[in-house]
């Protein structure tokens, strides 16, 4: 369904019980991002909730599509499968044979269809510019500052407008904005987006780029720009079918040759000039649960704010899993199932990105398996397919599984997982965020065979699945390795044969010498990986420790194969995967790159929202998730700005 505007969303979201009015002040200025944080995670994504008193003129909106619910609300279904349903059916009507009038003629009504979502330019001014600022100010919006080590407040939920200067074909996708003063933010888009690329036709022509920014408007408008669209696709045909109703479109005031969504809540009109010197961007605390360091990016220079009346300003914060954005990324892993089916991969079943690995980072995929070396194709077309480039762990399974059992899938992949044969390594680009490439946006991948095997794809040569291992006797072993101080072996006692240890690395080649000497008792035979945390991290807590070590590993640099004959079968080989998931340092790893801080909220603002709790109307005390990481942080991190050296 469509959303007349933003307002009529939140009213829904009252009514169903799904959000919270805060009507004391809480600042801007960090404190609306750690109550968000603590409703986020209070469990179910918590509520939305409408900050009221801000100090400034206009009220904020946090937390809109945390949950399953919301999400669903936002894009007016009752399932986020009901979308990609829809999309697959209307896949196999275009594509079905048309052998006879009678066929062509059903297509009719859906072409129609297609020509109702087709994004609609009106004339004269929409409702997003029944007031324009006669001086534009930014600074008079009550743009928020999320984590201490900020680089300023960010603009977080921007719809931001460009237009390819060749053949005027329009982009439409969400890059934070710092905020530098009254007619200046950074324009934060990375060199793989749709808008990076627009923006170097600009340099080639030595013309300025216009650029608008919504803010607001039917919520659909939010989901797809952050959509993994091709470049062709128009984001607002995206949302015209997800809306059943068409986008109306109007140009921006001081930049006409852009059009924004006409129910918007605010535009943010401006240029972005080629020949400007770029601006140092950032920190920023990022989806991934780290700070993502500060680097050079384009100035966008405003030069005109319109807004409805009585609008609503919306934001989201990112940060330690799970927040708000986990939802975004499952309404695209359910939407986007089917095209990659119907258009890529025929043989995927399925697709699951777990929150501990923050979209990217790790990748489920489920398929029907005809033949041997299926799964490598699939993994191949999967790495060339648009957004999914960026995957660093890809897990495959098959039909015997479902995959959103987490505790099943593990025990299906390690029975059908011979570590030295079937977990494949490649490089490729990587998302920029991601801080453990030893080159930026440039790294290693990995592809977890776990489906049943063909005999063409099995070795008689390495010890059976059958060995019996005794996790007191492994406990009991590790213990007499001083830096290893914790030892997960819970997952061994689940009969999956996989360790999670929390060591203490202090010299060059630590890990891969202490995989040796591990691997190379007996009692761990029948292990077949190992994951490796740093020690400030508790093996035990799986959550925490696997987001840590996806976000750590470069799986093709920190992998560690222990691949010898057996102590207990002399005819046969023992293998075992380790992987170091630690943090890396120039010291020990000879990693030159700067390695970021995990997010917490300074002691401060967390004292600040513990004293006016009470007055806020959000139910019982919940303490700061940020309290849990206080003691995993790495010091002051070692952020400098060039301009300073």
């Amino acid at each position: 369904m469509a959303w007349k505007n933003q307002q009529q969303f939140i009213d829904a979201l009252e009514k169903a019980g799904e959000l919270i009015r805060i009507k004391s002040f809480v600042d801007p200025k960090l404190e609306i991002a750690e109550i968000t944080d603590r409703i986020s995670k209070s469990g179910n994504g918590g509520k939305a909730l409408l900050f009221e008193n801000t100090g400034y003129d206009f009220p904020v909106l946090m937390n809109a599509y945390g949950s399953e619910k919301r999400m669903c609300m936002a894009l007016g279904v009752n399932h986020l499968d009901d979308v990609a349903k829809e999309i697959e059916n209307l896949f196999k009507l275009l594509a079905s044979p048309k052998e006879g009038i009678l066929d062509k003629l059903k297509l009719l009504p859906k072409l129609g269809q297609f020509a109702s979502w087709m994004p609609k330019v009106k004339s004269g001014r929409g409702e997003c510019q029944e007031v324009v600022m006669i001086e534009p100010d930014i600074t008079k919006l009550p743009v928020i500052t999320c984590w201490p080590k900020d680089g300023g407040p960010f603009v977080t939920l921007p719809i931001i407008h460009t237009k390819d200067p060749n053949n005027n074909a329009r982009n439409v996708g969400m890059y934070r904005m710092q905020v530098f003063g009254p007619t200046l933010t950074g324009m934060h888009w990375h060199k793989h987006k749709v808008s990076a690329k627009h923006f170097a036709e600009y340099k080639k022509l030595n013309k300025r780029m216009p650029v608008a920014v919504a803010l607001g408007g039917d919520p659909a408008y939010a989901y797809s720009a952050t959509a993994p669209l091709p470049e062709n696709v128009d984001e607002y045909m995206l949302a015209g079918f997800l809306r059943k109703k068409k986008v109306e479109l109007v140009k921006c005031i001081s930049q006409p040759d852009v059009e924004v969504p006409a129910d918007a809540d605010f535009i943010i009109e401006g240029y972005v000039d080629p020949n400007d010197e770029l601006i140092w961007e950032g920190p920023f605390g990022d989806h991934t649960g780290y700070y993502s360091l500060p680097d050079w990016y384009p100035r966008f220079h405003i030069t005109a704010i319109t807004h409805k009346k009585n609008a609503v300003y919306p934001a989201t914060i990112v940060g330690i899993p799970p927040q708000e954005d986990a939802w975004l990324g499952k309404a695209t892993e359910r939407i986007f199932l089917a095209p990659i089916k119907m258009t890529m991969v025929p043989e995927i079943l399925d697709m699951d990105m777990p929150i501990e690995g923050v979209f990217h980072n790790l990748v489920i995929t489920k398929i029907k398996k005809d033949y041997a070396g299926q799964g490598q194709k699939v993994m191949n077309a999967m790495w060339g397919a648009g957004q999914m480039m960026f995957n660093k762990i890809l897990v495959m399974a098959d039909e015997g599984v479902v995959i959103q059992d987490y505790e099943l899938l593990a025990k299906y992949v390690f029975k059908n997982l011979n570590p030295a044969t079937d977990i494949f390594f490649s490089t490729g680009p990587m998302d920029v965020l991601d801080h453990s490439c030893s080159k930026m946006g440039f790294g290693g991948k990995m592809c977890i065979d776990g489906t049943a095997k063909f005999e063409e794809e099995l070795s008689d040569n390495y010890l059976e699945n059958s060995i019996i291992i005794d996790t007191d006797l492994i406990i009991t072993t590790l213990k007499s390795f001083p830096e290893i101080k914790v030892v997960n072996a819970e997952l061994v006692k689940k009969d999956i044969p996989c360790l999670i240890l929390s060591v203490e690395k202090n010299r060059k080649g630590h890990l891969k010498e202490l995989h040796q000497q591990v691997c190379s008792q007996k009692e761990i035979e029948g292990i077949k990986m190992i994951l490796y945390v740093e020690h400030t991290v508790d093996a035990n807590d799986l959550p925490i420790a696997l987001w840590r070590f996806c976000n750590n590993l470069d799986p093709k640099r920190d992998f560690h194969l222990y691949d010898n004959p057996s102590l207990n079968n002399s005819e046969k080989i023992f293998a075992c995967m380790g992987f170091d998931g630690t943090r890396k340092t120039k010291e020990f790893d000879n990693f030159h790159r700067d390695w970021p801080n995990i997010i917490v909220a300074d002691d401060e603002t967390i004292n600040a929202v513990d004293q006016k709790w009470n007055e806020l109307g959000l139910g019982g005390f919940i303490p700061s998730p940020s309290l849990k990481f206080k003691d995993q942080m790495y010091g002051e991190e070692a952020v400098v700005n060039p301009l300073s050296t």
